[in-house]
């Protein structure tokens, strides 16, 4: 038993670093190399800073590589197992197939606990680097002060996120105006625009299709038995408007839809000299706690923190559900090509990875709350492994 079990981890594990190390190489050459080689191209950077920033980036894609390396790995083992009648000869034994796949299920969850550690803090902290890195090379100006996915909180009196930049077109922003520590006003927009003045230096933002958000002024209501005018006196009537009573939370805010707010103009030389908050996709996950806990306490939404939380922590699980589903399919391809093991994970790469994205756009309804929809893939992927792999199982 011990000799099968050794023979089957041994071929899942060298699948799995052969796999690792084709799919960092084609992501570093595919997405994250092509601006650095853009600027090594151009003699503005050093062969040694490309090293420095592929060290810095193979942990970040790290996090996505393993779970894809895994399935591939299940799905190529134990396809040519099952091809090479290998799973026959065992059966006949009177093996059990969840024993045989007992150490491939550990290697799973071993694996899930090396992901949530790229995830959680290793990741993030490779990835500020990384930006870190670029900023150093003078490439970035002040432009790039106004960065998608962070909380730009260092303008006085406005908390301001934008989810999406693409150039000066903007994306799911949301304004927040705070005196004494309390929002007084708070704006939110499908779409935006930014608009530059004096060379750079200073910044507004044109934001379409929004709605303002105000609270609703508070006065006292006047006693029935006090009179609204006195007849001897010569200044004109007291007039008070009655308002509603508060709802129970103690806050009444009124709806202003808009077609068009702008606001500004900003000095970014002044935010520049401010300190940087981080991306909250660069973020740890004391950091994101902390952001949480941050915007909480101001009554400003936190859905883009505690989302990146969720994605973070439910994407560390993906090895376990890929593992489960894996094993059955490969069985059940009964094929030893190389081929259909890759097509197979491919397709459901993109399965599971398409939930991230749909949950991702659901980030501009925070009632829906879209952090919950990261889990939905785990959660199938699991539980339809678990069953094809009994059946398989009971087959024996």
């Amino acid at each position: 038993m011990r000799t099968l079990q050794s023979y089957l981890l041994r071929q899942v594990l060298v699948t799995l670093f052969m796999t690792v190390c084709v799919f960092t190489l084609m992501l570093l050459l595919g997405n994250f190399l092509k601006e650095i080689v853009a600027l090594l191209i151009m003699g503005k950077v050093t062969i040694g800073l490309v090293i420095q920033a592929i060290a810095l980036l193979i942990p970040y894609i790290m996090a996505y590589v393993l779970p894809f390396a895994m399935l591939t790995a299940t799905l190529l083992t134990f396809g040519r197992f099952s091809a090479d009648n290998e799973l026959t000869a065992v059966r006949a034994s009177g093996i059990s197939l969840l024993s045989v796949c007992l150490p491939v299920l550990i290697l799973s969850l071993l694996l899930a606990g090396l992901c949530a550690w790229f995830n959680l803090k290793i990741a993030p902290e490779s990835r500020f680097a990384y930006k870190e890195l670029i900023l150093k090379t003078g490439l970035q100006n002040t432009s790039a002060l106004i960065t998608e996915d962070r909380f730009i909180d260092q303008i006085p009196g406005i908390v301001l996120y934008v989810r999406q930049r693409d150039g000066d077109l903007l994306r799911d922003v949301r304004l927040y105006t705070i005196k004494n520590n309390e929002i007084e006003q708070r704006i939110s927009a499908e779409e935006g625009s930014i608009l530059w003045g004096n060379n750079q230096r200073t910044v507004r933002f044109e934001l379409r299709n929004a709605v303002t958000e105000t609270r609703n002024p508070t006065t006292q209501s006047i006693p029935e038995s006090m009179p609204l005018e006195d007849p001897n006196s010569t200044n004109p009537p007291l007039v008070t408007v009655i308002r509603d009573p508060l709802p129970e939370n103690g806050i009444d805010w009124v709806q202003i839809p808009s077609r068009m707010v702008t606001f500004g103009p900003i000095d970014l030389e002044a935010l520049a000299r401010s300190e940087k908050g981080l991306p909250i996709g660069q973020m740890t996950h004391r950091q994101l706690l902390g952001e949480i806990a941050k915007r909480e306490a101001q009554g400003i939404s936190a859905s883009p923190a505690l989302f990146e939380l969720h994605r973070q922590v439910a994407l560390s699980f993906a090895t376990v559900g890929f593992a489960l589903i894996g094993i059955p399919l490969g069985i059940r391809t009964h094929r030893r090509e190389t081929s259909i093991g890759m097509a197979i994970s491919v397709l459901l790469v993109m399965v599971y990875y398409s939930f991230f994205i749909f949950a991702q756009a659901m980030q501009a309804n925070p009632s829906v709350q879209p952090w919950l929809l990261v889990w939905v893939p785990n959660f199938l992927f699991q539980g339809i492994g678990a069953v094809l792999l009994w059946r398989v199982n009971r087959q024996g």
